[in-house]
């Protein structure tokens, strides 16, 4: 059974809450984040968008992908 628009809408600002959660626990903030609007119309799940961020956001993002924390 295919998820309605607003199920789907629901999934992905569930996703985004997760996400958001995650990040600000690793001590980064990607002030951009949230669910592409345009994307929820569409059959298939939405689009998170990522948004922009700064140098050292970006720079913090990958040392804590890489496992180091925000060193």
């Amino acid at each position: 059974m295919a998820l309605t628009a607003e199920e789907r809408l629901r999934a992905a600002e569930e996703a985004v809450r997760q996400l958001k959660a995650g990040l600000a626990r690793a001590g980064v903030t990607l002030p951009s984040l949230r669910v592409d609007p345009l994307s929820v119309a569409n059959e298939s799940l939405p689009l998170v968008e990522l948004g922009r961020c700064n140098m050292d956001t970006a720079l913090r993002l990958a040392c804590v992908l890489e496992g180091r924390g925000g060193e």
